[in-house]
């Protein structure tokens, strides 16, 4: 069976997040910057976003720019971060609030991805990146953003 993952703009009947969650589309040439994660990880040997966990003491722009700091070593000026959505997230088991932004680099940055999390990185379109192997709801939010 099926495990069923809703993704939505609007608050949703019975929601109790857990935790609050935070990514960022980077983007150049009219690619974006996706990520393979380690086969220890969860959802292993999917592609997402720079993405992570908002701790309790940091908002969700700070816990973005860090991420994106410690999982591919991209200094980004918060400045250039586009607030693009807040979702309300419902997987079979928890429930999160996932906030996601944008930035758009002119210049192609260095990438260092930090393996304990990572196995590779790369930059496709996002009409590409509906093919892959993403985490449950990539596809919706590529098609939130850029569709």
């Amino acid at each position: 069976m099926e495990e069923k993952y809703i993704y939505s703009e609007s608050a949703l009947d019975d929601f109790n997040p857990k935790f609050e969650v935070t990514s960022c589309f980077i983007e150049h040439d009219d690619k974006i910057l996706l990520l393979l994660r380690q086969d220890h990880k969860p959802q292993p040997n999917t592609y997402w976003m720079p993405a992570w966990k908002v701790d309790f003491w940091e908002t969700h722009l700070e816990a973005t720019m860090r991420e994106i700091s410690e999982e591919t070593s991209i200094a980004l000026e918060e400045s250039e971060m586009i607030f693009i959505t807040k979702l309300y997230v419902k997987y079979p088991d928890y429930d999160f609030i996932y906030y996601i932004y944008r930035n758009i680099l002119d210049v192609l940055p260095d990438v260092r991805i930090n393996p304990r999390e990572h196995k590779e990185f790369l930059w496709i379109t996002p009409e590409d990146a509906l093919v892959l192997d993403g985490i449950p709801g990539l596809d919706e939010c590529i098609k939130k953003v850029y569709f």
